[in-house]
């Protein structure tokens, strides 16, 4: 069959994957998809044809059967539209309705979302790229981004004296591993004190701020009223696992308007299998972006932890490209970053970009301040040799004890 594709901009527009072993009509599948959501049932019922329910109906809008392959399952690409008065424009409801009981029906995964400019107002990050760079007063440059590196089991005054030597080294933020709750050893309230503290001596020390990120965890009754008594001592960003509370959660946050840093922590269990789920752009791109984080870490393709780098520019894309009012999004590709990625981060991602390192600051073998600075050389470095072309790290120590420790981590072939 043909692709064919019917845009309504009015509409908010879902693009389904189908796998299939055997041959399907797939507009009866996408019509299934279109009215099983709204307004019918599998069974003739008199009211489903009430005329008042035309506005709440999904319809089909796109239909694109790929070419069969002998051996191989069929594969469908199905682009229904749902009307957004169906939802209580928020994110929860728009999940039920689009992926509800339908993610149980075998194959079918969610590629894409598109949404009415109508819909996208008073929606989305509250900071944005223009008000990150602000707070940490960079306007131009890629950010550095160190994570406490270790943090479960340390105290508060311990994250403080790291923070400190991570500020001095010249970060522009420092974050809470997500993996570090409330705890007693470590209650988040005297961690935020602490490091805030610290950020303010090495503010004096430097003149440059750096920007905390602490985790915010508890009961989904108790993140709110937590992240408005953090607030009143100062709380500069929250780190949110968006995923293990809930896109809910993410849009009550942003109404503080304090900076929120989306954590992709679960996003695999919802993306990583081919057939089923969501893509990892719907989830860690369009949805955050769409709930207002205003940065969002996700796996680099060429970490510990890698997604591959079609996925990656993927999220990417859907962090910053034109969506509606939003402002973009700063991406933070992670996991295992050190010092000589830093030139292919920026190649890839440009200067809108948060370098983010854990163990590539904390394992420099002068320390977390001298593996800052070998960040911020690093971003210097890069910067000045695609510009001037043929320029030598020896001008940057810590950078070049880093880049023997860890190679150069250039682009092979």
């Amino acid at each position: 069959m043909t692709a064919t594709y019917i845009p309504r901009p009015d509409l908010i527009q879902v693009t389904y994957r189908f796998v299939s072993e055997k041959l399907i009509d797939p507009e009866k599948k996408a019509k299934a998809i279109a009215l099983g959501q709204t307004t019918d049932t599998w069974t003739p019922n008199e009211r489903s044809g009430l005329k008042r329910l035309e506005k709440h109906q999904g319809v089909v809008l796109g239909l694109d059967e790929r070419t069969h392959k002998e051996g191989q399952p069929y594969e469908y690409y199905l682009t229904v539209g749902f009307p957004a008065a169906n939802t209580e424009a928020d994110i929860p409801t728009l999940l039920t309705m689009i992926f509800g009981k339908i993610s149980m029906d075998g194959k079918i995964r969610v590629q894409e979302i598109r949404f009415p400019d109508e819909y996208l107002e008073g929606k989305g990050p509250r900071n944005g790229v223009a008000g990150i760079r602000a707070r940490v007063a960079e306007p131009t440059k890629p950010l550095a981004m160190a994570i406490f590196k270790p943090c479960v089991g340390l105290s508060a005054p311990e994250l403080a004296k790291m923070f400190y030597e991570l500020a001095v080294g010249g970060m522009h933020l420092v974050k809470d591993d997500e993996i570090l709750p409330d705890l007693e050893i470590c209650p988040t309230e005297k961690r935020l004190e602490a490091c805030l503290d610290a950020g303010q001596r090495a503010l004096k020390e430097t003149g440059r701020p750096t920007l905390y990120a602490v985790n915010l965890t508890g009961l989904p009754s108790r993140l709110l009223p937590k992240a408005r008594r953090l607030a009143k001592l100062g709380a500069e960003c929250f780190l949110l696992n968006v995923l293990s509370y809930g896109y809910g959660a993410l849009e009550e946050l942003r109404e503080l308007g304090i900076p929120v840093m989306a954590h992709p922590a679960l996003a695999g269990a919802i993306a990583a299998a081919p057939d089923t789920g969501m893509d990892y752009a719907v989830i860690l791109g369009s949805l955050m972006r769409l709930g207002g984080a205003d940065i969002v870490l996700f796996p680099s393709s060429y970490g510990t932890v890698s997604l591959p780098s079609t996925q990656t520019n993927a999220i990417w894309k859907a962090l910053s490209k034109p969506m509606g009012n939003l402002m973009p999004v700063f991406p933070a590709p992670s996991a295992g970053i050190h010092p000589g990625l830093v030139p292919r981060i920026i190649e890839d991602y440009g200067y809108d970009v948060i370098i983010n390192a854990g163990g590539g600051v904390h394992g420099h073998p002068k320390g977390a301040r001298a593996g800052a600075k070998a960040f911020r050389q690093a971003i210097d470095w890069a910067i000045k040799r695609k510009n001037f072309g043929g320029l030598s790290e020896r001008e940057f120590p810590e950078l070049a004890e880093a880049l023997r420790l860890w190679g150069r981590g250039e682009r092979n072939g």
